[in-house]
């Protein structure tokens, strides 16, 4: 019997889905991503059910919605009796690993040394939530005092939102591929199938590159484009956007819009795409490392991130309660050389939640009945007559502390032409036809001439609503 195929799964954060070479930047130098996207499945359509780390992770680590997990918010942990994907592979006889962020449960210094953990499945855990060394916990801080080397980034005196980050072989990106590379060996003729999460920071803020990533970027710095904003477009847009045009996360984090010059918002872009061309380099290392250890043939490789980051786009930066295609819309690459994938890019909409059926499938085992994705093999088999789905959902419940008065509570449902997204506890929203506007410019919300659609729009996302209401505990009787 063919043994189980071992997973390496690369998760970025806060990356959005044009960040990458084979989604059509024609700036970045991601040349091991595109190449592994070009031998396996590309998803061009793939989005997060949550535009905020927490809620995000502890949905697709699962396979159910952030309402369904009770884990909404940064800030809350995930229950003790939701079952990660990892924990089911590792009680089927995966060793399971992981570097780097994992952050589904509440992460404070002040009050932990690490991030609390419930039984996860992970064996050999590095965890690293972010590189700056205010957790005692931060193995990767370990990593540099071992080597003699102290933690800094350096602000830059020609703007205030890019920082001058540690050099790329001190960098965390480097470390979190590094301990993926020592696991792949270690693991390398054990008989034992794996898996391991490589969760590196970036391209999360702050905006610190490698100094010598981001000098290539500095030579052309004017090719660059300035984010997507049409002056006059806040008029149409949600109360919480056009607070965070004055100030990230609720007004709290910076970057006021109007005060950044066009040389700031190319700049912060640049360094975004450096810290995308690092992660590529450390891919590729990763990649090596499977091909040199035999292991490539039977390892399915994913590629992904947890959720966008809008980069200046429609006047804002960060993330928030926000559903625009740069916040929710993420790349999703997988590849596996020996299990006869046909290469090719998938254009129907998925979730994140489709991941764990997709790998609990792989592993040969059947989801447990509060799994609410699909399992993506079909597509990936390119199956014919696959009905899939028609559309897809994001919620936002109070995820981020900075949005108070009042308290922001929305959901998205994205067809494969529109897009509704409601505030609900402001009776407002937001309406567009992708197709007359994909920059999602013009909202469509008040326009008599969309009220069907929005009607439309109004029941389905009422329908997903429903549909995500917890399968469990099961039936057990009839009365």
């Amino acid at each position: 019997m063919k043994s189980p195929p071992n997973i390496l799964w690369i998760c970025t954060d806060q990356q959005r889905f044009d960040m990458l070479g084979c989604y059509g930047n024609p700036h970045v130098k991601t040349p091991n991503i595109d190449r592994l996207a070009a031998e396996g499945v590309r998803f061009e359509h793939a989005f997060c059910q949550s535009p905020v780390c927490t809620p995000s992770r502890s949905s697709f680590l699962t396979g159910r919605y952030p309402r369904t997990t009770r884990c909404r918010q940064n800030g809350q942990s995930i229950p003790a009796d939701e079952k990660l994907v990892t924990k089911v592979l590792a009680d089927a006889g995966y060793a399971c690993g992981l570097s780097g962020k994992l952050h589904i449960s509440a992460c404070d210094y002040r009050m932990y040394a690490s991030e609390p953990r419930i039984d996860d499945g992970y064996r050999d855990f590095h965890w690293s939530h972010h590189p700056a060394p205010d957790w005692s916990g931060n193995e990767y801080i370990h990593w540099l005092e071992e080597k003699g080397v102290a933690y800094a980034t350096t602000p830059r005196e020609d703007c205030p939102y890019v920082m001058q980050g540690m050099p790329a072989e001190h960098h965390q990106t480097t470390w979190c591929a590094q301990k993926a590379i020592d696991f792949i060996d270690k693991e390398k003729g054990s008989g034992q199938p794996w898996l391991f999460s490589v969760n590196m920071f970036d391209p999360h803020h702050p905006f610190d590159p490698p100094e010598e990533y981001l000098a290539p970027y500095l030579e052309k710095l004017g090719e660059i484009p300035l984010p997507n904003y049409r002056e006059g477009e806040l008029a149409e847009k949600s109360d919480w956007l056009n607070i965070d045009h004055r100030g990230a996360y609720g007004g709290l984090s910076g970057f006021d819009f109007e005060s950044m010059s066009e040389r700031d918002h190319r700049l912060v872009r640049a360094a975004s795409w450096a810290m995308c061309d690092l992660i590529d380099v450390q891919v590729g290392c990763m990649l090596d490392a499977l091909k040199q250890s035999g292991q490539w043939e039977n390892t399915i490789v994913i590629f992904m991130s947890d959720h966008g980051e809008l980069l200046g786009d429609h006047g804002a930066y960060l993330k928030g309660p926000f559903f625009y295609e740069p916040s929710v819309r993420v790349p999703l690459i997988l590849s596996f050389p020996g299990g006869n994938l046909c290469p090719h890019s998938c254009d129907s909409l998925v979730e994140l939640v489709d991941l764990t059926p997709t790998l609990i499938e792989a592993a040969g085992l059947v989801p447990e009945l509060g799994v609410q994705g699909r399992s993506l093999w079909p597509l990936l088999r390119q199956e014919e007559n696959v009905a899939w789905r028609d559309d897809v959902y994001c919620e936002f419940y109070n995820a981020l502390p900075g949005h108070k008065n009042p308290p922001a509570h929305a959901t998205m449902l994205r067809t494969e032409r529109y897009k509704l997204a409601v505030a609900h506890s402001l009776g407002k929203g937001e309406l567009y036809d992708l197709a007359s506007d994909p920059d999602e410019s013009f909202n469509l919300w008040d326009d008599p001439a969309s009220a069907a659609i929005k009607l439309e729009l109004f029941e389905r996302l009422c329908h997903r609503m429903a549909w995500t209401v917890d399968p469990l505990p099961p039936r057990t009787a009839n009365w």
